[in-house]
């Protein structure tokens, strides 16, 4: 690491994992559908990984599909992959379940902090209107935002990165050398980050440093290097304070 937090003036935020609960939202939307089949055995932590999968190849399959609607056939395949009875109902309610979903208790609070001292971005990989809903928990107007529906492909496709690094310098003068971008999947963000000659602050909300889970994330092989770490957004708040 040849930088300090103060060098940058962006961060460049993921937005589900990162800012909003999403592991917490999409166990909550399966509620449903599992006790309807009165599954007591599909816990939270083989729920989440089966999620991880799914979506993970449904996004593959579909890049241009929007969100919700990526999320509902992720519902159908879930319950046919254990072998559940669903219903469109069923399906299509866990594909509008985005806006339901919480924002992690520190996440307003902190990027109020850093928006005293950045210019704050979100590369989501959602559509424009799931992501309006969720912003309305974080407490913030950001600089520019950018989702899978603007690009036509989901992250970790590096398409999404380059989109954003050509509006962001097109339309706002930003360099790659401004920007810090902040996530906590090294699946959907860290590894193509990397890539994309970012540097990159590690939210590790999953404790995935220390021998945690990974919950809703797809796993990577070789797990990149970081140049920051910190397990939530409140410690990077604290961190950037002590700097300034």
């Amino acid at each position: 690491m040849t930088k300090a937090l103060s060098d940058f003036s962006v961060l460049t935020f993921d937005c589900y994992g990162t800012l909003i609960d999403w592991e917490s939202g999409i166990w909550d939307a399966l509620q449903p559908v599992i006790q309807a089949n009165n599954r007591d055995d599909i816990t939270r932590g083989v729920a989440l990984e089966a999620f991880a999968e799914l979506e993970s190849s449904q996004q593959s399959e579909t890049p241009a599909m929007r969100y919700p609607e990526l999320l509902t056939r992720v519902h159908v395949r879930f319950a046919e992959r254990f072998e559940l009875t669903s219903s469109d109902a069923l399906d299509r309610a866990f594909g509008v379940s985005v806006p339901h979903w919480p924002a992690f208790p520190d996440s307003a609070d902190a990027l109020r902090a850093l928006a005293r001292h950045y210019r704050l971005v979100v590369l989501s990989n959602v559509d424009r209107e799931g992501f309006a809903a969720s912003n309305r928990k974080l407490g913030v107007q950001f600089d520019a935002v950018y989702t899978a529906e603007d690009v036509g492909s989901y992250k970790p496709t590096p398409a999404n990165f380059e989109y954003m690094l050509k509006r962001l310098s097109r339309e706002h003068g930003i360099g790659r050398e401004d920007i810090l971008h902040t996530a906590q999947s090294l699946f959907h963000d860290h590894v193509p980050a990397s890539r994309a000659g970012l540097a990159r602050a590690w939210i590790d909300r999953q404790g995935l440093s220390e021998g945690g889970g990974w919950g809703a994330t797809a796993r990577v092989a070789d797990r990149p290097e970081v140049d920051f770490l910190y397990s939530s957004l409140a410690a990077m708040a604290d961190a950037v304070s002590a700097q300034r």
